[in-house]
């Protein structure tokens, strides 16, 4: 969206704004990231997403009625391994986007249109409670045997490589040019057919020091908590249900801390769907609402392939 020079008073508080809804929007609620896998596989996985949704700002800066709309590609890679006597494995997902933003600046129409790459993410995990390190009979044996109840604990660090398209002197960009770190803790109770499954984090983001022509954003840590039901019919035929809640990311722009706190309601569903063996087929809706006066409320559906060898 163009500002024009009558509106300067109101961009640092623009800019502080801008920069809270990527938290918002990237807030995930993902099912299932805890399960037991065997050791030495590979997983290769691609699919798209569609997110539409309304933005709220603040009346002071005379923009309004903003409708937001993103087709999205992503790809994910998975490898599986035994580290330190654990199960564990390593990520990596790669995002490109095509973003639109539609509103009225001062009552008259106005658009900003993105389009390029996401943040690279890349995540290790590992299995400290239950979910032992196995491959082919073993594995296949020891998942029958748990199949009645199981308590699964684990930790993970993700980082946001600051790879994605970033245009210093645009406020609305794809790429945060920044580092986010992701630790992670979570807690799979499996009885029977159901899983729960529990997991916190909390999103602790480095400076842009290019941040809309030369502004130095900061932002304190962004609190996560996420809880999923799943029911499996059979081996990779499932169906979860989730929510998750978020909180924190208060800004501070060239020193002065903005009072923007964000806060953020997610719930989801999502199925997955076995075609072969080897190769299976998952859907998913995930809705965003913030819980302040002003942010986002995102709607999104997914549907994906993975493929594994």
């Amino acid at each position: 969206m163009r500002i024009n020079a009558s509106k300067l008073g109101c961009i640092p508080v623009l800019v502080v704004w801008l920069a809270s809804l990527w938290p918002a929007s990237a807030q995930e609620l993902e099912p299932r990231r805890w399960s037991h896998l065997p050791t030495g596989i590979n997983f290769l996985g691609g699919g798209y997403a569609y997110t539409g949704g309304d933005f709220v700002f603040d009346p002071v800066l005379l923009v309004e009625d903003v409708d937001f709309t993103m087709h999205t590609i992503a790809a994910k890679y998975i490898r599986t391994f035994e580290w330190f006597g654990k199960s564990a494995r390593f990520d990596i997902a790669q995002t490109y986007h095509e973003a639109r933003w539609e509103g009225l600046l001062d009552g008259v129409p106005a658009e900003a249109v993105r389009e390029g790459f996401g943040d690279t993410i890349l995540r290790l995990s590992t299995n400290l409670i239950g979910a032992p390190p196995l491959q082919g009979k073993e594995f296949a044996e020891y998942r029958a045997r748990q199949a009645a109840r199981e308590t699964i604990v684990g930790a993970a660090l993700a980082v946001h490589l600051p790879t994605g398209n970033y245009l210093e002197d645009r406020l609305l960009n794809l790429g945060a040019n920044r580092f986010t770190f992701r630790p992670q803790v979570g807690v799979v109770h499996n009885r029977g057919r159901w899983s729960m499954e529990l997991t916190g984090a909390v999103w602790l983001h480095t400076e842009n020091d290019e941040f809309w022509n030369g502004n130095l954003l900061e932002q304190d840590p962004f609190y996560t908590i996420q809880g999923h039901v799943v029911y499996t019919f059979r081996p990779g035929l499932w169906i979860g249900a989730g929510v998750g809640y978020g909180s924190g990311a208060t800004s501070t722009l060239n020193g002065i801390e903005k009072d923007d706190r964000k806060s953020n309601l997610g719930f989801g569903v999502s199925i997955g769907y076995p075609i072969t063996p080897k190769l299976g087929f998952k859907i998913g809706y995930i809705g965003m609402r913030t819980q302040e006066d002003v942010g986002s409320d995102l709607d999104t559906v997914t549907a994906g392939f993975s493929v594994l060898w």
